[in-house]
């Protein structure tokens, strides 16, 4: 479904560049996001087969269309359409990637068995920039289960410093 969902994102977010509006596009978005946060039930009504498609698209149409510009309605119809609208939540994710890009930002997440200072956080996420010779933005998860270190994801690359990976890489060196 990611596929999809990154296929959807970047004709939204080709709109957006020829309507010279990639931020304010991502601000609709994240509000759309947000309505849908607040009503899971207004999405089950927009999944919702029983519903006749001329009603989700008429709701779609009563509910944005005053607050959010024609293309972000019509993606929404979009998606009701072809019976994709619950992706809605990835194709927006797949567009912030996008923008992120083009602003020349990566996005890292880093795992680690313990919270990490903030000191800890911007000293790791300065090293990543001058690496990755462009602006980071960091998400930071506790994960018990790597024991030590930290495991950093970023732009599809994994470099994975856990205390559990080198623990099974000493276990495969003593089990030969």
């Amino acid at each position: 479904m990611t596929e999809i969902s990154r296929e959807y994102a970047e004709a939204l977010f080709e709109i957006a560049c020829e309507e010279n509006a990639r931020d304010e596009y991502a601000e609709h978005l994240r509000n759309i996001l947000e309505v849908f946060n607040e009503n899971p039930e207004y999405m089950e009504f927009l999944i919702c087969p029983g519903v006749p498609l001329s009603e989700r698209l008429t709701a779609v149409e009563e509910a944005f269309s005053k607050a959010f510009p024609q293309y972000i309605v019509m993606f929404l119809q979009l998606l009701c359409e072809k019976g994709r609208i619950k992706l809605f939540s990835q194709c927006a994710g797949e567009f912030f990637k996008l923008l992120d890009a083009s602003h020349n930002v990566a996005i890292a997440k880093i795992t680690s068995a313990v919270a990490l200072t903030q000191e800890e956080k911007d000293s790791i996420r300065k090293k990543l920039e001058k690496s990755l010779k462009k602006g980071v933005v960091t998400e930071c998860v506790v994960d018990p289960a790597i024991m030590g270190g930290i495991i950093i994801e970023t732009e599809g690359r994994i470099i994975d410093g856990s205390l559990r990976k080198s623990l099974h890489e000493v276990k495969e060196v003593i089990g030969r």
